[in-house]
């Protein structure tokens, strides 16, 4: 089966949908399936820093506790890595600790698909999704003797991807339950990062009350993430969208128009300034899908009086912003739905989700038909290989363009 899929022959048994893109996109850029498995490690003082700067160090004590005596006592290790599949901390049977030594499954090692080739970490950072591969499914042959499960673990504040937890060991000591177990530590992690979240909301709340009875007009306490705290004069949101790089001062926010914003204690104070205030339309939308790990759009106004500022898509609104920068004539809900689902029926789910997306880009995005405005430029910033277009979607005409090797306009 894998020897067919390398010499582009037909496969007497066709491999998992999940392996058989995964392979593809090894072809694609050029992975050598003979190549060893090593690769530089981190320094310890750039390991230390990405420990200290990751969410996932929080939860790691419940990590631990969840798996290290599982894989343990089956023979296994545990793996922890972030969103570059650099690995953070590992830990498990002593013995396949030290054969995973030769394989350079170790702390700072790279375990991304472009620099290993298809393995549960790499390739459960590209769909986003639960992944197990199994001995031959590895394109690495020096991994044959390998069985891994990776599940990702996302921030529930904004959605982020943070990183991987992976269970690997040989393959005769690898469990077929070990993807199941590996999803619902993944998903434990992930609840205990929403109610740490929550908590830390509270807290804000208890400071923000007190302001806001002392502010005139519209106002809202929300903490750095946008999650609202507090509100007077106004209907409450669930989520203010912040820009990256928001700070104190008068800011233009694209749902409230031109705000004034002090910093309080683990959040900030937005203050609505009355309508009119705002100079300079939108004139600039750049998408950047470069990052195989995340996609953002930036907006930016005439003279800069309207941004710019920087949104974060979730994997679907990356998809339907690249379908409209491709469409600039536009798509009706039927098509798009026939872009993303194959199925033209599917017109309530895309409604939906360009409502939510209109929430966020009213300035740039019109409807009847679904399109960016004729007055603003759009630019699309492509991944380096047209293979990592969007590397967790499904979608129809996001296959094909990595195949037909656009990746959008530039």
């Amino acid at each position: 089966m894998r020897a067919a899929a390398l010499s582009g022959d037909p496969a007497p048994v066709a491999p998992r949908p999940v392996i058989d893109a995964s392979w593809q996109r090894m072809l694609r850029i050029g992975v050598d399936p003979d190549r060893s498995t090593s690769s530089d490690l981190l320094p310890a003082g750039e390991l230390e820093h990405r420990r200290r700067s990751t969410a996932l160090g929080e939860v790691l004590p419940s990590l631990s506790q969840g798996l290290v005596a599982v894989v343990q006592a089956s023979q296994q290790m545990m793996v922890v890595t972030d969103d570059e599949g650099r690995v953070l901390w590992r830990d498990g049977d002593r013995a396949v600790m030290r054969k995973a030594g030769s394989i350079c499954l170790e702390e700072g090692a790279a375990w991304s698909e472009d620099t290993t080739g298809t393995n549960a970490i790499g390739t459960a950072l590209e769909v986003r999704r639960p992944v197990r591969v199994h001995s031959a499914e590895h394109f690495v042959r020096t991994l044959h003797n390998w069985t891994c499960a990776a599940a990702p673990v996302h921030d529930p504040r904004d959605g982020r991807l943070l990183g991987v937890i992976d269970v690997s060991g040989v393959d005769s000591t690898f469990h077929p339950a070990t993807l199941a177990l590996v999803d619902s530590v993944a998903k434990l992690a992930e609840a205990e990062l929403r109610r740490r979240h929550l908590a830390t909301v509270e807290q804000l709340r208890s400071v923000a009350a007190p302001v806001l009875c002392r502010v005139g007009g519209r106002a809202l306490v929300v903490d750095s993430h946008g999650w609202l705290a507090a509100v007077t004069g106004m209907p409450p949101v669930g989520r203010l969208p912040l820009p990256k790089s928001f700070r104190a001062g008068r800011r233009w926010l694209p749902s409230l128009g031109m705000c004034a914003v002090e910093p309080l204690p683990g959040g900030w104070l937005v203050r609505v300034e009355e309508r009119g205030s705002e100079a300079g339309a939108a004139s600039r939308v750049v998408l950047d899908l470069s990052n195989r790990s995340r996609s953002s759009v930036t907006v930016s106004g005439a003279g800069g009086a309207a941004g710019p500022w920087t949104h974060e898509l979730s994997p679907r609104h990356a998809e339907l912003l690249y379908l409209l920068s491709v469409h600039r004539e536009g798509r009706s809900a039927a098509q798009l739905a026939s872009d993303l689902f194959g199925d033209p029926t599917r017109t309530v789910t895309v409604r939906a989700e360009m409502s939510r997306l209109r929430r966020h880009l009213a300035e740039v995005l019109a409807h009847r038909p679904y399109r960016f405005v004729d007055e603003v430029e759009v630019e699309v910033i492509r991944p380096a290989h047209p293979a990592y277009l969007l590397p967790h979607s499904t979608a129809p005409a996001i296959t094909r363009a990595r195949r037909s090797g656009d990746a959008g306009p530039g």
